[in-house]
């Protein structure tokens, strides 16, 4: 069994690279994988499953292409893709997964997460999730015209990326009593997730006994000061788990 851990691609019009390198990692790393599992952030923004674009149209037909070839897909959303939606899954031939969710992984249970939900000392954040994943809220919001939605996915990110940089690097980390409340509730030895953009392995105690938090990293596309475009995705064989840094090129 084969299963491979990725997050926080933030596909976007803007970051062809990126783009490029899915769709490279999608017929290389991901080719004969038994499942894949994409935790959330995968795109920048998500209007609504009735949205259209050739971006869109490009990776949901790589996703089909490796799902028709016997590849399990699981995608979660994230903070930045939390209207994506059973209609895009079934397109693909996805399941889509709740946060949390728990499955099984080299034998043991393992909780899965975008990971936001655990950044509780960021308030402000919070409320808006609480917010933001409520029915009547998104009812609201696909019920707009796509030109309204598309408005309100630029304000949003403005405004997230105005009020991130104000914030201390610890209040946007994880609080590490969520992990193990988290990790406790589900009777989980080991935790996956990625949002943070800080790819890791961490050793935690739940319940008094030692486990494991593995932090996936984003997709990061080559800058003018020469860093390589690269990711970290995680990878198990059915025993080991590895994090793994992937180059775009």
């Amino acid at each position: 069994m084969l299963q491979l851990f990725i997050s926080d691609l933030h596909l976007d019009d803007e970051r062809p690279a990126t783009t490029r390198a899915f769709l490279r990692f999608l017929q290389e790393e991901a080719r004969g994988a038994d499942q894949l599992y994409i935790l959330g952030d995968f795109f920048e923004s998500w209007i609504g499953d009735d949205d259209s674009s050739p971006l869109i149209d490009t990776v949901t037909a790589a996703l089909r292409e490796l799902s028709s070839a016997g590849t399990e897909l699981f995608i979660m959303q994230g903070n930045r893709d939390f209207l994506l939606g059973e209609v895009f899954c079934q397109a693909v031939g996805a399941k889509l997964l709740p946060d949390p969710s728990v499955i099984n992984l080299a034998g043991e249970p393992t909780l899965l997460m975008h990971g936001d939900s655990l950044c509780t000392a960021d308030k402000e954040y919070i409320a808006f999730r609480q917010l933001a994943r409520s029915e009547a809220w998104q009812r609201e919001v696909l019920a707009k015209p796509l030109e309204e939605r598309r408005a309100l996915a630029r304000q949003l990110r403005m405004a997230s990326f105005e009020a991130n940089s104000n914030k201390a690097d610890d209040i946007m980390d994880v609080t590490p009593e969520e992990v193990s409340a988290q990790m406790a509730a589900t009777a989980c030895s080991t935790l996956i997730h990625g949002h943070t953009h800080r790819p890791a392995r961490h050793q935690v105690t739940v319940n008094g006994k030692s486990g494991e938090r593995w932090v996936l990293g984003d997709w990061v596309e080559s800058s003018a000061e020469g860093e390589a475009g690269h990711c970290h995705y995680l990878r198990c064989d059915g025993t080991d788990l590895q994090l793994v840094r992937y180059l775009f090129s």
